[in-house]
Formats: C-alpha cells, sequence, structure tokens
C-alpha cells in the first residue's frame, strides 16, 4: 500500500508531495514532489490508500456564525465574556484547542493567521476529489485526514521545533538523523538528501508517515460530542502509539480506500 504526505502551502512553490510504499518490513520513499500544483496533489489523493495532508480542512464553526453574523449587522459578545475569552472559538477550531490539550502545542488559527490562504488552496483541492468521485470526511474516516507534523514529531519523541527554513538547515539534518535511528525500516533512498535541505519535503514525509498511523487506526478520533464540529472544521488525527507500530501486519490495516466516505462532508 502506499500513503501519500502533503505539506500543502498557499502556493505550489513551498508545497511538498511524498509518497511512501509499505511492503515487505519496510516503506519506502518511493517519490517526493517539491513546488506541487493542485492537479498534482488531487492525482495523488486520488491514487492513495490513504493520504495525510499538513494544513486545516476548514474554519472554526463559530468564525463562520460570527463573519455571517457580522455581514448581517448582528454581532453579539456573549454575556460575561471579554477580550481574548469570547474570540477563542473564533480563532481555534475544536480539534485545535484538543490539539492544545494533548500535546501544548497551539496550531496556527485559521481564521487569524495567514494559514488561512493554504485552507482556501485546499477548500479547492477538496472540492476537485469530490468531483472525481472521492469526497472527503474531514473527520479523518476516508482517504484524507488532517495531520500536523510537529505534533506527530512530539508524539514520537522527536525533534519537533527549529528545523525550518533554510537558516536551520542543521537542525533539518539532526531531524532526519533521529527519524532514521528511531525508524530503520524507513528507507528514504534518493530522496534523503532533498529531505535534509528542504522542509518542506521532510514534513510531507512526516505526515505520509501519519497518514499510516491513521491508516491503522493508530490516532485520536473525534468523541461523540466532538464529532459534528469536527465534520465540518477538520480533525487533527495524532498519533497515539510509538513509531515503530506503523510496521504492524498489513492484514491490521483499515484502509481508507474500501471505508465509506460521507459525501454531505464534501
Amino acid at each position: 500500500m502506499v500513503t501519500v504526505g502533503i505539506d500543502l502551502a498557499a502556493e505550489a512553490v513551498r508545497t511538498a508531495v511524498a509518497w511512501l510504499d509499505w511492503a515487505a518490513g519496510r516503506a519506502r520513499l518511493a517519490r517526493v514532489e517539491v513546488g506541487a500544483d493542485d492537479a498534482l496533489i488531487v492525482d495523488a489523493v486520488m491514487d492513495a490508500g490513504k493520504a495525510g495532508i499538513d494544513c486545516p480542512l476548514g474554519w472554526p464553526d463559530r468564525f463562520v456564525e460570527f463573519v455571517t453574523a457580522h455581514r448581517n449587522g448582528h454581532v453579539r459578545v456573549p454575556e460575561g465574556l471579554v477580550g481574548r475569552a469570547w474570540r477563542r472559538d473564533l480563532a481555534l477550531r475544536v480539534t485545535d484547542q484538543v490539539v492544545h490539550e494533548q500535546t501544548g502545542l497551539t496550531p496556527l488559527s485559521v481564521s487569524a493567521d495567514r494559514i488561512g490562504h493554504a485552507t482556501m488552496r485546499c477548500a479547492a483541492v477538496l472540492a476537485e476529489l469530490a468531483r472525481r468521485g472521492r469526497p472527503v470526511d474531514r473527520r479523518g474516516a476516508g482517504v484524507v485526514v488532517e495531520v500536523y507534523p510537529a505534533a506527530c514529531l512530539k508524539q514520537w519523541g522527536l525533534p519537533y521545533r527549529g528545523y525550518k527554513r533554510a537558516a536551520n538547515l542543521g537542525e533539518l539534518g539532526r531531524l532526519v538523523d533521529r527519524l532514521l535511528e528511531v525508524a530503520p525500516w524507513l528507507d528514504l533512498g534518493a530522496y534523503e538528501s532533498l529531505c535534509r535541505a528542504s522542509d518542506d519535503a521532510t514534513d510531507a514525509v512526516i505526515s505520509a508517515l501519519a497518514a499510516r498511523a491513521s491508516a491503522l487506526g493508530l490516532v485520536t478520533v473525534p468523541a461523540a460530542e466532538q464529532a459534528e464540529a469536527a465534520g465540518t472544521e477538520g480533525w487533527i488525527a495524532l498519533p497515539t502509539t510509538p513509531l515503530n507500530r506503523l510496521m504492524t501486519e498489513e492484514s491490521a490495516c483499515r484502509w481508507a480506500s474500501t471505508a465509506e466516505p460521507d459525501p454531505g462532508r464534501a
């Protein structure tokens, strides 16, 4: 089986896609593309067993309601709340708040930070997938799951900060070293040098590993009271086991390609 990882940015130049081929007790990095456009992303997901996208899949429900109310001139501040308190649910999705509670990390706000530009692009990608017959369940039950590489790395006991951008290539190299130490079954092959030179490529690989964890059922899923919000806002799947569990027998996989997608979540 093949899992795909997508480090999605607002523009193609900072977007990377990685393909991991899982067979014979190894995970082989079969391909990495940096500078990926929408067509390549859609084709990659269409052919994947599971795809992890490093990008919010939606906006906070309360933010959407707030913007709608503002357009109609009917914004009301909840009684008893002032300052940041009432804006928290506008800036952070349910899943963002859960990630913070479980890891101490706070994902970028899709409604208040520049990552919103990437989510606009992601929305178009999700719509194209639905048009081509692979509608996305934003809770992660279908072919696509939302992932957060920094949180994955932290959950797996790997370096998760300070490796971004060209000025930190030394830290990026140390991250790749540690990853290969912890996962000796991971073969980066001809793409190892690219992973050491591009944090986008490395994040795409981490996203493909997280997609594997999701396919095996080794990630967090929404609780009953979180499911409705996760279906519209998206849900970040956090790994719940050590990295070496990803080499579990293939027969244990719950591959997304066999799951029934929910067309209403496209």
